[in-house]
């Protein structure tokens, strides 16, 4: 393949040039993404009443706490790390939000002499709260250097007894958490409605998350030092990045991603469970893999985290639109991630 300058001085590719290892290479590069689509195509093949406004606003409103998630690890994964930890802090934000906002005249509330809170302040608190561990996470990998897969994965133990001993409590024992304060429920399950068309408020809060990140990443200090020490982590010491630092600040900027994702989750559901974000871990990984972030560190976009969460849940909502076997749909996904990670190990390989 060569590329050639026009008149304006910019590059155009000449595809007449393209060669047979051109053409391998970019089907291998892309391969995940070619498979996707093509099950998309599938999708909408057997049933193509897939292809409507109701259906693409329901995986909008799905994507959108999903796209909150991959927006925290993502970062993590750009500094070369990883979080398994992540569904089980979903859980616990969602158990303790869900707790301490249920209706005051719900018949099984947990704290049933606690006075009405404002919507914001657990919210804020379960942020905080996963921030800390999160931020657990971050000091352990910076400071003791132990691999971050290993860390996360511990933490994703520890997370789990605290939610379920949280979650486990008398008189009730274990039952869903449900009953929630309508107010709650509507900051997850409310929209806006112009004519035919419905924006989710759960889509509007993802918005905002994306472009919160996308400045973070591309317009400041922290999103430049994010992908120096990603990228090299030794270089970016000697230039005077505190690596140290840098790692716990992207492992507690996720944290609270968590916090924010996992309330909105138990909102937009209506109840919580000690299981509720059980395997999300897996799935933003996964769709920032797809996205193109890479485990090798220092590379990815905030838009390649977006498409790879869309692609994700369009497949999911699809296998289920048409009736696919759940347990079918596990072996699916699994397939997905071993590839996804397969083909940026294989990039990663030929850089070097």
């Amino acid at each position: 393949m060569s590329e050639k300058v026009n008149k304006h001085g910019k590059k155009r590719v000449n595809f007449s040039n393209i060669t047979k290892k051109d053409f391998l290479d970019f089907l291998m590069n892309n391969a995940i993404i070619i498979v996707l689509f093509a099950l998309m195509v599938v999708i909408v093949a057997i049933e193509p009443r897939f292809v409507s406004l109701t259906n693409f606003t329901n995986i909008l409103t799905q994507a959108s706490t999903r796209t909150i998630f991959a927006l925290g690890v993502g970062t993590i994964i750009v500094a070369k790390g990883t979080d398994l930890s992540l569904g089980r802090q979903v859980g616990l934000a969602a158990v303790i939000s869900a707790s301490l906002l249920q209706a005051p005249d719900y018949l099984y509330k947990m704290y049933p002499d606690m006075p009405t809170l404002w919507v914001i302040v657990p919210i804020v608190l379960v942020m905080i709260v996963t921030a800390f561990f999160s931020g657990i996470n971050g000091f352990v990998v910076a400071k003791f250097k132990v691999d971050p897969f290993i860390a996360t994965l511990g933490m994703m133990v520890v997370v789990y007894g605290v939610t379920s001993i949280y979650y486990d409590r008398p008189p009730y024992g274990a039952q869903p958490i449900g009953g929630l304060d309508p107010r709650f429920a509507k900051v997850a399950q409310g929209y806006f409605k112009f004519g035919e068309v419905i924006i989710p408020f759960l889509v509007l809060y993802a918005i905002i998350a994306v472009v919160f990140m996308w400045f973070l990443w591309n317009k400041t200090r922290f999103g430049k030092n994010l992908f120096a020490v990603g990228g090299n982590a030794e270089a970016a010491a000697v230039s005077g990045v505190n690596v140290a630092k840098m790692i716990i600040l992207v492992y507690v900027l996720a944290g609270l991603l968590y916090g924010l994702g996992g309330a909105l989750e138990a909102a937009r559901i209506g109840s919580a469970t000690n299981n509720t974000g059980n395997g999300y871990e897996l799935d933003a990984i996964s769709a920032c893999i797809v996205g193109g972030l890479s485990f090798s560190g220092g590379i990815g976009s905030i838009a390649g985290i977006v498409t790879g969460v869309l692609i994700f849940q369009v497949i999911a909502y699809g296998l289920s639109f048409i009736g696919v076997n759940p347990y079918l749909q596990f072996i699916i996904k699994g397939l997905i991630i071993v590839t996804a990670v397969a083909i940026d190990n294989r990039k990663y390989i030929k850089r070097k």
